[in-house]
């Protein structure tokens, strides 16, 4: 199984590291470049707002059905015939709570007709990954590397003809931006839909009310742990945008910060994409998680703490790079890159946890989290502004992986690995130095950063976090 994971892990890196980058910092961070602050800060505003209900889409359901199927893929067919109608129906619902919540907020029509594309995109975006939840619970790990870029990869198209394809007389607008994104998931939707339909034995458009409410009480569970997820991941662009006078130059700033902070997330969602059906595969079988625990938060821990040291430490010189010239960010970019090394962690645990079927569990943790999350930004965000959400955020998520570990340890009773600790923290001692070091002797940014970031790879080799020596073996089936 760790064979398994490390070839379709070095896939599905390789297909995003290829697509994602470019998608955010070639597109998405161009489109902030091209437009006002307030203008993209009220999109990036909205687009958490549309976000905050999209559980209501989805219900728990893709992870309740990447689990069952990988266990019982004979169930393929009965499932995707009464969810697929059922998922539709929840999309009216969502439209209504999220349109009822942003009159509520106090939203003008222009607000509203952009809410309206972007919780379009939610559904299908929602959509997608359920129809990938099929192709992941049947183990066919290649394709679904090869269609989590198909939509980014459509979208990275679009948008490229309208930024710099001279085609259109028209001056690019952000709404240009939206539809683009509409239309690639329409696209991406209709492709992978006819997959999984080929992968069918029979398909029947009929909402199945019996079925529906089966799916409803099995899900609900994991339904309270993404709503409570979403809410602490989400509200801090809404709760800036909502409470202060400069709330959309405020939600702009957070956005520079937090985009790297999402890029690298994505790492961790790719980690997640391929352990769940793992984990749940092998613990049905009662075969021992520890090895391929141990090895995945390897691989994930060493380039987030380098990433988060790196963006510490050179906070302004990246900011200063990617948003021509405008460092305003380098303070929330240098906190939330922190965030990502508890979020790194937190998507193998809270993984094996959800996996397990420890929902009650987690669903504390999460509505723990979400409530800390909003006090603290109730707290922090009128005296701090952009800088207090994002130290909410810290605070927040390091608490909750923390608790999650714990939790991992007793319900899987892991021995404490004091001797993994301990090369743990030197490492990152042994970084710290060497990035101070890094910043007084070499005086050009780029080859400090390139220095900081190969020795700090090296290290990680030299010190065996990462064994090269065992996925050797685990290649050669030593």
């Amino acid at each position: 199984m760790q064979k398994k994971f490390i070839t379709n892990l070095g896939l599905l890196l390789f297909l995003n590291f290829l697509i994602k980058p470019f998608w955010l910092f070639g597109i998405d961070r161009t489109v902030q470049n091209v437009v006002s602050a307030e203008e993209y800060g009220t999109y990036f505003a909205l687009f958490n707002f549309s976000v905050l209900f999209n559980i209501v889409l989805d219900f728990g359901i893709t992870n309740f059905n990447n689990r069952n199927i990988s266990q019982h893929k004979q169930l393929l067919s009965k499932y995707f015939s009464g969810i697929v109608v059922f998922k539709f129906l929840l999309a009216v619902i969502y439209l209504i709570i999220t349109f009822t919540a942003g009159y509520v907020v106090g939203y003008d029509n222009d607000r509203f007709y952009m809410l309206l594309f972007l919780s379009i995109n939610q559904f299908l975006i929602s959509f997608i990954q359920y129809l990938r939840s099929n192709i992941a619970g049947l183990q066919l790990h290649g394709l679904n590397s090869l269609l989590s870029v198909l939509d980014k990869s459509i979208i990275i198209i679009f948008c490229a003809v309208l930024l710099w394809g001279n085609i259109f007389d028209a001056t690019f607008k952000l709404m240009h931006f939206v539809y683009a994104q509409t239309l690639a998931y329409i696209v991406t939707s209709i492709i992978v839909f006819g997959i999984v339909l080929a992968k069918t034995k029979s398909f029947k458009l009929k909402l199945n009310k019996a079925f529906s409410l089966l799916i409803l009480k099995q899900t609900y569970p994991y339904a309270v742990l993404v709503l409570a997820m979403t809410f602490y991941y989400r509200i801090d662009a809404v709760m800036l945008d909502s409470m202060l006078v400069d709330g959309e130059v405020q939600a702009a700033i957070y956005a520079q910060g937090y985009r790297l902070m999402d890029a690298a997330s994505q790492i961790g969602v790719l980690f997640a994409t391929l352990l769940l059906p793992m984990f749940a595969n092998m613990i049905q079988n009662n075969k021992k998680v520890v090895n391929l625990v141990k090895l995945s938060f390897s691989l994930i821990f060493v380039p987030s703490i380098i990433l988060a040291v790196a963006c510490f430490f050179f906070s302004e010189e990246i900011t200063s790079t990617l948003y021509l010239g405008s460092t305003a960010s380098s303070n929330v970019l240098g906190v939330l890159m922190f965030c990502f090394v508890a979020i790194a962690a937190t998507y193998i645990f809270g993984t094996l946890l959800t996996a397990n079927g420890s929902l009650k569990t987690l669903n504390q943790l999460a509505i723990g989290g979400m409530v800390l999350n909003v006090v603290l930004n109730l707290i922090l965000i009128p005296v701090y502004k952009a800088e207090g959400s994002a130290v909410a955020s810290l605070i927040t998520q390091f608490i909750v992986v923390l608790v999650q570990i714990i939790v991992v340890k007793k319900v899987f009773s892991f021995n404490v690995n004091y001797k993994f600790i301990a090369t743990i923290l030197l490492y990152i001692l042994l970084i710290l130095a060497l990035v101070i070091g890094v910043q007084n002797y070499i005086l050009s940014f780029p080859i400090q950063f390139m220095v900081f970031v190969f020795v700090s790879g090296i290290l990680a080799l030299f010190m065996r976090i990462i064994d090269l020596k065992k996925m050797v073996q685990i290649f050669t089936n030593k």
